[in-house]
This record gives C-alpha cells, structure tokens and sequence, in this order.
C-alpha cells in the first residue's frame, strides 16, 4: 500500500459516496488507473465494505452502555457458543474478546434504560457461559471515529 492507496482510503473513509471521478481527480490519477486501485483494495480485504453511518440519537437509539461479560470458564466450545449468541443480539453493536478482568466487552445501543433493563434479564444474562455481568452507561459521547488515519 502506497501513499495514493493511503490518500484513496482517507478520501473514502471521508465520503465513500463518492464517484470514481471524482476519487480520481481528488487523488490526481486517471479514472482507470484509480478504479484499479480501489478495486485491488476491495480485493485485499482493504475495504472490508461500504456502509452509511445512521445517527443513533436520531433514531431513537439514545443509550449507550459497556457490558462486560465474565464467562464460567475459558473453554474453547463456552467461548464459541457465547460468541455465536452475542452476533444474534442486533443490540450489540460491537463486541470484543478481552484480556483483564472480564472476558467479554460490548456496546450495546438501547433506546432507554428500561429497554436495557430488558436486554439485561432476557437476553445477556442468559448467553452461554455467561456468569457474571457488569454494565456501565456512557452518560455522553464526545465524539465517535470512523477513519482510520493512516498515517
């Protein structure tokens, strides 16, 4: 990956809307030759995909909160099991294996704290192996990135 492919990226990362084009003249290359370097970049595993980014609040998705979830034990099979339940929770936005106190970290977007409360007796607590749960509300987000700088 070279300095075009990182400024490719960034412009992506930026407006991933836009035309080829248009990526071509931002990045001063031909469209061709731009097309094969965002193609090469699909290809890779590079850009993994193109989404849009929805407001939470806007939505009524208003309440953030960090989950972290301590597992019974540390089995390969408890780990995939509480992994393939946690993909089937359209709550978690993101989930993390960790290192530390806890084995699991989540974020979860609820629209208030009663939905969470919900969330929380009839489906986290109940995810395979899970023993413990401790749950932690963002009281405001000062921001949130989605590029990546690359330097």
């Amino acid at each position: 990956m070279d300095i075009k492919d990182k400024h490719i990226l960034s412009e992506l990362q930026s407006d991933g809307r836009l035309t080829n084009l248009d990526l071509a003249e931002r990045v001063n290359l031909s469209p061709s030759a731009c097309h094969r370097r965002v193609k090469s970049l699909e290809d890779t595993g590079i850009i993994d995909k193109y989404v849009a980014i929805i407001s939470a609040r806007k939505v009524g998705k208003k309440t953030s909160v960090f989950v972290q979830a301590t597992l019974d034990n540390q089995r390969r099979e408890t780990l995939e099991l509480f992994e393939h339940a946690v993909e089937q929770v359209d709550e978690i936005m993101e989930c993390y294996l960790m290192g530390g106190d806890s084995d699991y970290i989540m974020r979860v977007l609820v629209s208030d704290p009663s939905e969470y409360e919900r969330l929380h007796q009839d489906v986290l607590t109940r995810l395979p192996g899970v023993q413990r749960v401790v749950s932690n509300f963002a009281i405001r987000s000062l921001f949130r990135r989605t590029a990546i700088k690359l330097g």
